[in-house]
């Protein structure tokens, strides 16, 4: 009786192992999920800026950013998504510069002054060129002794007064950026 039992076990086992596997069912794949990633984790002089603070400025969201350093110079440029324009430049190098020289080498005549960053700042636009629109342009001697661009690069087509008043805001922006944490 045992014999059969056990047999019949085994006949049952053999018969369910033998079922046809049920066919896998399709599940679609998650959505992607959006990170917000802060400027800083791209490195170099992108540690200097924030998303946040760049929009509070300039009323562009920016997301993207991307650094570099060649020698003792350190830049990061920002974008929004897959926009190539407008974008952000920050540039900081170290230099052994004084006031006397930044002003007489570095400052461009068209420039104006800029009060309250570093030890000596200036402010100009540029025409627009061929791919894209006029650039207004911050520099400053930093109280460190280093030398800071910010770069607004406009998309062609942008009127000039616009990247004049985008210039004010990067002198304002330039006085967050803290170039002693570089």
């Amino acid at each position: 009786m045992r014999g059969r039992i056990v047999v019949a076990g085994l006949a049952v086992m053999a018969v369910s192992g033998c079922a046809a596997e049920p066919e896998p069912v399709a599940v679609p794949p998650p959505a992607p999920i959006a990170v917000d990633v802060a400027a800083a984790s791209s490195g170099g002089a992108c540690r200097l800026l924030d998303f946040a603070v760049i929009e509070e400025h300039l009323k562009v969201r920016f997301d993207v950013a991307a650094a570099s350093q060649r020698g003792e110079t350190h830049t990061c440029v920002v974008r929004a998504g897959d926009a190539i324009l407008p974008e952000l430049t920050l540039a900081v190098t170290k230099a052994s510069v004084d006031k006397t020289t930044f002003s007489a080498d570095v400052v461009p005549d068209s420039a104006s002054k800029v009060s309250g960053l570093g030890q000596q700042a200036y402010r100009r636009t540029v025409a627009a060129s061929a791919g894209h629109g006029p650039v207004a342009e911050v520099g400053w001697l930093t109280a460190e002794g280093r030398l800071a661009t910010l770069e607004w690069t406009s998309p062609r087509g942008t009127a000039k007064t616009a990247v004049d008043k985008v210039a004010g805001e990067l002198a304002a922006l330039g006085k967050k950026v803290n170039t002693r944490a570089l």
